[in-house]
């Protein structure tokens, strides 16, 4: 449970129907492997102590005491095991019948959940057999004890900070206000549903959508466990469709028609950051809920789920391409918006022949596209200095050519030297001096050109630069529209990729495939032998690592330990833990000291989830200490 990890469970045992003896025995099998997983939470179907297609058979009292024998077995069985378990069982009480989860943990019966809508249409007649749960908490009597009874019932465990367990069964969640929205509002963090949903063509895209969005909209992990083999095939057929969910994402889900245990790993402080976070979130200080508290042991959690080593960019290459698109169109429709709004005669932008230029030089042609302006009024400005080499110099002269822009050279390279002489700058010396004058020379140039020309500089730097400071200030630090300023570096490559792939145009697209495979370099050294010296990664780290980092600090809320514990895991085999640490501690340093310049960064469009605009996203101070981070870092 370490880092707020929670290890969960959904398993669908083989039962027979109407045999509440061969399903306990059945369940425990099942329970078996769960607890060998060390699930803290097991979730089992609705009804699976006698099967869900009894029919009739459920007014049968030699089945209900049965099925009662049948949970004693199991409440034995769970003693002595570290774990919150969810099973389904017809129940009695006051003459009626209920359909009820049996929460249990390590040999004691909790509570009773009574499923609250009762179906009684299509395939589904329960309102036959069952009566509608109570919400309000009452008591029934098992095994000599009072039991609470009811639908308001949350199961909370200081274990975890924020760890609270609500339960819905099978229908409860298709309704228009589920059960599920009052547990979440009372602070239920985890929901369970057990569940006894048929397959139908297309059910199962449908079941899966609709449990994503619940998850997402209460900001809270599901775990979703269905009847399958054992069930009766009279006229339905149950396929065991498992599946467990975090904030919308599938984290497991089983097989159909296979019986799996699915297992997976909630992560309940990421749930409390993310209602931190949501100010809309609603919470609800309910004093009709009765919280029952279980113990759990604290201890590490074996993590099985995945973390996408590049958060930034769909593994998937449908998804890959559709999300390039629309990053494309955001940043070309707000460049175009801009346009519309200044009246402005012409877009300036430095040209290097790297990525981020490359890809700012796009979306002003798509702007102008849109606006239905020629092309010509976007004036490319390479700037060669002392670090230009003929590669980066050559792609950027091709790609303006290419795109139908106006090309325009500034050599600056004088200008710098006079400028160095000026401030008394050896130009031998080649430190942070010799490279800001430099880049604040060619934004001086792009300033004037804009004067010149009634226009607009377009600024060119990504979000990854920003989060790192990797900018000079009042250098490319500055413009009059960043279009990048939302995207970050490991999106930047597959954006361009994208143009390359996509442009029908084999000129433009050799260019834009050279600029993808030239590295990452400032340029502001002069080069070795006609080849780039300066490469960006050998100085601040593998933009790869920092774009991981920078998603699950800022949008995730991880703390410097956390994401040094997913990281070693997602990079095994690609960086060594002294590689991921050493970079980690430059992040967190460079985020926290160069805020200054994030703090009067230009507009820019937003485009995804995370965003370091002082307007937007990120309202942080500027001299803010990190002491509490460093604190963490230094026991890494």
């Amino acid at each position: 449970m370490k880092n707020g990890f929670l290890k969960v469970a959904a398993a669908t045992p083989k039962i027979r129907v109407a045999d509440p003896a061969y399903n306990a025995g059945a369940v425990c099998q099942v329970l078996d492997e769960c607890f060998a997983q060390k699930a803290k939470i097991a979730v089992l179907p609705e009804l699976c102590l006698t099967g869900f297609t009894c029919n009739d058979l459920f007014l049968q009292e030699r089945l209900l005491d049965e099925a009662v024998e049948a949970l004693k077995k199991v409440i034995a069985y769970t003693g002595g095991h570290d774990s919150l378990v969810f099973v389904g069982l017809p129940f009695e009480k006051e003459g009626k019948l209920y359909n009820v989860a049996a929460v249990i943990h390590s040999g004691k019966l909790l509570a009773f959940v009574p499923k609250r809508n009762i179906p009684n249409y299509a395939e589904f007649y329960e309102v036959r057999h069952f009566t509608t749960g109570n919400e309000a908490v009452e008591y029934v009597e098992f095994e000599g004890e009072q039991v609470p009874f009811g639908s308001r019932i949350l199961f909370e465990s200081s274990a975890i900070k924020g760890l609270s367990v609500g339960c819905e069964i099978c229908e409860d969640v298709w309704v228009a206000d589920p059960p599920s929205t009052s547990h979440a509002k009372a602070g239920a963090t985890v929901i369970v549903n057990l569940s006894a949903s048929n397959e139908t063509v297309g059910k199962d895209d449908y079941r899966r959508s609709l449990l994503s969005a619940t998850s997402a909209r209460l900001i809270a992990g599901y775990i979703y466990t269905s009847a399958g083999e054992g069930e009766s095939t009279q006229d339905l057929v149950f396929s065991g469709h498992n599946m467990i969910f975090e904030n919308g994402s599938l984290l497991a889900e089983a097989k159909r028609f296979s019986n799996d245990v699915v297992i997976s790993e909630l992560d309940i402080h990421r749930l409390r950051h993310e209602r931190r976070r949501m100010s809309t979130f609603p919470v609800e200080g309910r004093s009709d809920y009765l919280r029952i508290p279980f113990a759990l042991r604290k201890e590490s959690t074996e993590l099985t789920r995945q973390f996408a080593p590049m958060p930034f960019v769909p593994s998937d290459v449908r998804q890959r391409e559709k999300r390039c698109e629309d990053i494309l169109s955001i940043q070309a429709y707000g460049l175009k918006k801009r346009y519309e709004h200044t009246h402005c005669k012409s877009a300036v932008i430095g040209v290097s022949g790297g990525l981020d230029s490359t890809l700012a030089l796009l979306i002003a042609a798509r702007a102008y596209d849109m606006l239905g302006l020629d092309r010509s009024g976007i004036l490319s400005v390479t700037m060669p200095c002392f670090g230009t080499t003929s590669r980066t110099y050559d792609n950027a002269c091709k790609l303006a050519l290419a795109l139908g822009t106006t090309l325009k050279e500034v050599n600056i390279k004088d200008a710098v030297n006079i400028h160095f002489r000026d401030i008394g700058q050896d130009s031998e010396k080649h430190d942070v001096t010799y490279e800001n004058g430099q880049a604040r020379e060619r934004t001086q140039v792009l300033m004037d050109l804009a004067n010149q020309t009634g226009g607009m500089v377009i600024g060119t730097g990504d979000m990854s630069e920003l989060a790192l400071g990797w900018a000079t200030y009042n250098g490319d630090h500055m413009s009059m529209y960043g279009v990048n300023v939302g995207v970050p570096k490991t999106l930047v490559r597959h954006l361009v990729k994208y143009y390359a792939d996509t442009c029908e145009d084999k000129e433009l697209s050799a260019v834009l495939l050279d600029v993808l495979d030239t590295p990452v370099s400032p340029e502001l050294l002069p080069p070795v032998d006609g080849v780039i010296s300066q490469k960006t990664e050998d100085l601040v780290g593998p933009y790869e690592l920092h774009d991981f980092f920078l998603y699950y600090m800022l949008r995730c809320g991880f703390s410097p330990e956390k994401v040094y514990r997913i990281a070693l895991a997602s990079f095994d085999g690609i960086y060594e833990k002294e590689t991921i640490q050493k970079w980690l501690k430059t992040f967190y340093r460079r985020f926290f000291s160069q805020q200054f310049k994030r703090s009067c960064l230009p507009d820019g469009p937003k485009v995804g989830s995370v965003a370091v605009s002082p307007r937007g996203d990120l309202r942080m101070p500027s001299d803010a200490c990190m002491a509490a981070w460093q604190k963490e870092l230094d026991e890494i």
